[in-house]
């Protein structure tokens, strides 16, 4: 049965990893996050409700002229607000994200959160799906509702063997932009190990509720003090070798570190797309609560 974590040829740890993590998600569902998810994402759309007579004040543009005629005075259209919403999470499996340092790797963290958000929406009867991306897609599982296919979703991102290695993040937005033909919340999981792709973002921010959640490993952003060092690019096997031993080095590693990070902050701001920031020596209960509220402080205003 699609959405069933029993799946043929589903390595059991892999199961059992589901079960945790369904588990872990359901309190944190059930205590903080269902009531701000809901406040947070509204329907996105109006539909149609019923007609009922003109009263003093009703807005003349929702008069139903046909009715109207017919009846012999005004009648307006009645709309109520869609609830229901779709959530889609497109998620990156490209090799970096198979790094962690800090008992969890970066996909492990991913999967966590889309796991929460996703249990989040099924909860409040809305659409989940996931897409999951390297440098080409790789797979897609359409959006449905109910337990059943949210695990589904978090034992696809857990056991899903990626075949490509680098990150492409125009072509996942594109293709997100392909699949989504109405207004939809997308969060887009990635370590955003990549250049380039700003007018897609741009793109996919104008049409959907787009979410950048960015993972990273505390490694990624500091070197240890341990002499000669060989690093190797986990997406595109390129080397280098320097001594981290030298302060002016590991001083000049963070200072490139820090400024990617804050030109990708200062995009995400410039196109008004919200930012989760998310690591694996960090619980990411932290960031999930921040961004809730910092949305309903957005939307109150």
């Amino acid at each position: 049965m699609e959405g069933d974590t029993r799946s043929p040829g589903v390595p059991r740890e892999v199961l059992r990893q589901v079960k945790l993590i369904e588990l872990r998600t359901r309190g944190l569902v059930n205590t903080l996050f269902s009531g701000e998810y809901q406040s947070v994402f509204k329907g996105q759309g109006m539909e149609f409700a019923e007609v009922r007579e003109y009263t003093p004040g009703d807005e003349y543009r929702a008069i139903d002229w046909n009715v109207s005629a017919r009846m012999g005075h005004p009648y307006v259209k009645k709309y109520s607000e869609e609830r229901e919403l779709t959530v889609l999470f497109a998620v990156d499996l490209s090799a970096s994200e198979q790094f962690g340092t800090r008992g969890r790797f970066k996909a492990e963290v991913a999967a966590e959160i889309a796991a929460v958000v996703a249990m989040a929406a099924i909860k409040n009867n809305d659409r989940v799906g996931l897409l999951l991306f390297t440098d080409r897609i790789e797979k897609f599982v359409p959006p449905k509702k109910g337990r059943k296919h949210a695990l589904r979703l978090i034992r696809d991102l857990l056991a899903f063997e990626a075949t490509g290695r680098g990150t492409d993040l125009t072509t996942a937005l594109n293709y997100v932009g392909q699949l989504l033909r109405h207004r939809s919340i997308v969060f887009l999981i990635s370590d955003f190990f990549d250049e380039g792709f700003e007018h897609a973002l741009k793109v996919i921010s104008r049409h959907h509720d787009l979410v950048a959640v960015t993972v990273s490993d505390p490694r990624e952003q500091s070197l240890p003090d341990v002499g000669y060092l060989q690093l190797v690019d986990a997406e595109s096997d390129a080397r280098v070798v320097f001594d981290s031993g030298s302060r002016s080095v590991r001083e000049q590693f963070e200072h490139l570190v820090a400024e990617d990070e804050g030109k990708l902050r200062r995009m995400l701001r410039r196109l008004s797309i919200d930012h989760i920031d998310v690591r694996t020596d960090r619980s990411y209960v932290g960031p999930l609560i921040a961004f809730f509220r910092a949305r309903e402080h957005k939307l109150a205003r």
